[in-house]
């Protein structure tokens, strides 16, 4: 379909049910374009401050297949509950709708084209196939909402629903504008609203948080600076969107201006992309737009500190609605874990539990692995946080059991919003590694599976984003609701932190002695032989240290 021989991709933008398309990417020069392929001759600028001029000469030149694009959209999210039947055609059969979706760039595996469900207000795009060098090449699906509403009876989904994410969230709805936009960009975009009850003396507290996953631009193979700023060009493009729709806090996933290198264990030349907090090209970057829109903007990346001998950091910069840096915490627990043996690229925070006050509240953030540790989440409650953050970059063979668990768990228990954001695609790497596993050397160490979504103290949660596509989860968080579910649960009054305490800082020492009670009707020989074991129990003494 391009002409004069030069290469390009279809744009994600379906025409109608025959599965052909409105345009056509490709790069003349270095100038990224839109070939209209209902007018070929026509060339149109595909970059997204300009993607209105391909709407605006589908709209004009072909009205007729434009409208009933989006009429077929419309249908399509129009459904405020999942409970709502979707529509049906003259045969009684769900309408589908065929879409093209691209897997990360890093892969030079073709993507493939393939009907999906209409599904209505729960994020989905489309299947894909992927390779796992843990796992033979499978079918891998959009998402866990997916999954169940196409294998659960109409009837019965609402329940599903409750019993998974608690209580109904009302849909946000974007303009028809916004959603076309992101179609061009290839971007899920979906909002909810998590209010509180009304109160008599306060007014609501309405904060909107936007979460962005993406995956990375360029093969890992091209020069560092190229990867850094293709990435930042496709996140300046997400902000946007976030900005336009009055977004007051954005939250990027972990060390977002790179690929996850550091689960190759090689340190050159990745390692020139650490960058300053206060005066690197992420926060300039960062610090126009959050001025522009008024945002307060959470920039997780990979510190060096220029200041104190060059150390480097996981850290998170925090970047204020005016555009000023209004401060920094660093990642307190460093994983160990398979590929992810990041100890030998940074060194732990030493920040503590920072809460930011901001216009729109008071902000934490706990850097991806510290989500494994309770008290890391209850020190940001005690620090009085109303929304803590938790930037991730996860993969599915790992953690994915655990993931829509313990942001959530954290919300109940702390009495605050969770937000949990992750990375998303499948990264693969020059040159090949090992995991520790015994199983072969290969590339990629897995898939990021994304699925960032938001929890509320009340145990409420947001469907999560895709988990195979970039996205933007917006959610309007009623910041009342902290003080009424401590108030309704108590459970800040009934949390006894002194009995804790002491616990803790014996525990902390070397020689802590665990409180077990030994059962006296079992013999001495029972616990030689194993029936109990203990490392406590002295062999010499048969008693206990």
């Amino acid at each position: 379909m391009a002409s004069n021989g030069e290469e390009g991709r279809l744009i994600n933008v379906p025409k109608i049910m025959d599965g052909t398309w409105f345009a056509l990417s490709k790069t003349i020069g270095k100038t990224v374009v839109a070939e209209c392929l209902i007018c070929p001759n026509k060339f149109l600028s595909a970059h997204m401050g300009s993607t209105s001029n391909l709407l605006k000469h589908l709209r004009k030149k072909h009205k007729a297949e434009y409208e009933k694009y989006i009429e077929q959209r419309t249908n399509r999210r129009q459904s405020s509950s999942v409970a709502t039947k979707s529509a049906e055609d003259g045969t009684g059969t769900p309408n589908t709708l065929k879409r093209k979706i691209f897997i990360p760039i890093s892969s030079p595996r073709e993507p493939k084209m393939r009907k999906v469900q209409n599904v209505m207000s729960i994020p989905m795009s489309s299947i894909d196939n992927f390779d796992h060098h843990h796992q033979d090449k499978f079918e891998e699906v959009e998402s866990l909402e997916c999954l169940l509403k196409n294998n659960i009876p109409q009837d019965d989904l609402k329940k599903v629903w409750s019993f998974l994410y608690g209580r109904e969230l009302k849909q946000i709805k974007f303009e028809e504008n916004v959603l076309s936009k992101c179609i061009l960009m290839n971007l899920e975009l979906e909002g909810f609203e998590i209010r509180g009850k009304p109160e008599r003396i306060r007014p609501p507290r309405i904060t909107r948080v936007g979460l962005i996953q993406h995956k990375i631009v360029l093969e890992t193979t091209e020069p560092i600076d190229k990867q850094r700023d293709a990435i930042m060009e496709r996140v300046g493009e997400i902000l946007d969107v976030a900005g336009h729709n009055n977004v007051n806090v954005v939250c990027l996933q972990e060390c977002w201006t790179s690929p996850f290198f550091m689960c190759t264990r090689e340190k050159d030349p990745w390692l020139e992309l650490a960058e300053d907090a206060l005066t690197g090209p992420s926060t300039k970057m960062l610090s126009e737009f959050a001025k522009t829109y008024n945002m307060v903007i959470i920039s997780p990346i990979l510190e060096r500190d220029e200041i104190n001998g060059d150390q480097i950091f996981n850290t998170a910069v925090v970047i204020s609605n005016t555009g000023k840096v209004i401060g920094k915490t660093r990642k307190n627990h460093i994983p160990r874990v398979g590929d992810f043996n990041e100890s030998s690229y940074y060194i732990e925070g030493d920040m503590g539990h920072a809460v930011f006050d901001t216009c729109y509240g008071k902000l934490g953030v706990n850097i991806c692995y510290g989500r494994h540790h309770p008290q890391n989440w209850m020190a940001y409650g005690l620090n009085g946080a109303e929304i803590v953050f938790n930037p991730s970059a996860t993969v599915s063979g790992l953690s994915e059991p655990l993931w829509p668990i313990e942001a959530r768990n954290a919300a109940v228990a702390n009495s605050y919003y969770a937000c949990a954001v992750n990375r998303v695609g499948t990264e693969v790497y020059p040159h090949e590694f090992t995991s520790g596993d015994k199983k072969p050397a290969h590339k990629e160490f897995g898939h990021f599976y994304g699925s960032s979504y938001v929890a509320a103290p009340d145990g409420c949660r947001t469907p999560g984003l895709s988990r195979l596509n970039d996205g933007l989860l917006v959610v309007d968080c009623d910041l009342n609701l902290c003080r009424q579910v401590k108030d309704n649960w108590g459970f800040r009054m009934t949390q006894r932190l002194p009995l804790y305490a002491d616990l803790l800082t014996r525990a902390s020492r070397q020689n802590f002695e665990p409180q077990i009670i030994r059962d006296l009707s079992r013999t001495d020989e029972d616990f030689k032989i194993g029936l109990c074991d203990n490392d406590n129990y002295n062999d010499d003494t048969s008693s206990f240290k």
